[in-house]
């Protein structure tokens, strides 16, 4: 299940936490990719992961300019979110 990031194992205590950190890298991701595609913005699919996401990238679209047709804040949401399950891991 390490397909974004290399998690520690849930028996240490922020494990867990690390967890749910990796799902929701992976939500930005899907919503990232369905993003090319035609989207129907009532599906309930699109929806939860519009729910569960945008309160990690509204944030950070107010403070990183598009970058002409590129919306970065997705990847820019992975690393951050990377960076603070390696802390929790090493903590």
């Amino acid at each position: 299940m390490s397909l974004l990031f290399n998690l520690c194992s849930p028996d240490f205590p922020f494990g867990i936490v690390a967890i749910v950190i990796q799902l929701l890298g992976l939500a930005i991701l899907a919503r990232a990719l369905l993003s090319w595609f035609v989207r129907d913005p009532y599906n309930p699919v699109t929806r939860a992961l519009d729910q569960v996401t945008e309160p990690i990238l509204q944030p950070l679209r107010r403070v990183i300019p598009r970058m002409g047709m590129m919306d970065i804040t997705p990847l820019v949401a992975i690393i951050g979110l990377s960076v603070i399950a390696r802390i929790l891991c090493s903590a």
